[in-house]
């Protein structure tokens, strides 16, 4: 076993003391190991990395964090030709989330995904990702027995500028 130095916010370690509490850990080792391993798991690969598939990134962000505005403009201009639209909501004073639905290659999908939730500033970050047949990710005409309209928003949301950073 290996001793390991981690930097963690309050708030954070206040919920691992919490989870320490009300499952009984003998500290904050095990229950941090446990966390590490259960996503580790969630993290493995899946069965069909390759493929086509449409996802559901969401994430929860610092938005006064430095620079992370500008990071996360460009990893989804880079990515453009993922992302179908993204949801910008401003849940408090210092707090705002982002919903993503992306489509494309999985491997590229979760590439995408990853990279957003692993930016320092980003709190929380969870991708559900679908697999889909070919024809499902088409544009084309399909029937299901009523009539719906198809809207394609491929905008990328907004970013906030703090000239202070």
């Amino acid at each position: 076993m290996q001793r390991v130095t981690i930097t963690l916010d309050d708030d954070l370690l206040a919920d691992i003391d919490r989870l320490v509490e009300r499952r009984g850990y003998q500290g904050r080792s095990e229950a941090i190991r446990d966390l590490a391993r259960a996503g580790l798991a969630e993290a493995a690969p899946v069965e069909k990395e390759d493929g086509p598939c449409v996802a559901a990134l969401v994430y929860v962000y610092d938005h006064a964090a430095r620079e992370l505005s500008k990071r996360l403009t460009t990893a989804y201009h880079e990515h453009h030709e993922l992302t179908l639209t993204t949801l910008h909501v401003h849940l408090d004073h210092g707090s705002c989330m982002e919903v993503s639905v992306l489509k494309g290659d999985g491997s590229a999908v979760r590439g995408m995904a990853e990279r957003v939730i692993a930016e320092r500033g980003v709190r929380h970050g969870r991708a559900v990702v679908i697999p889909v047949r070919e024809t499902e990710t088409g544009t084309g005409h399909h029937h299901h027995g009523h009539e719906h309209e198809h809207s394609h928003d491929h905008s990328h949301g907004h970013s906030h500028s703090h000239d202070d950073e």
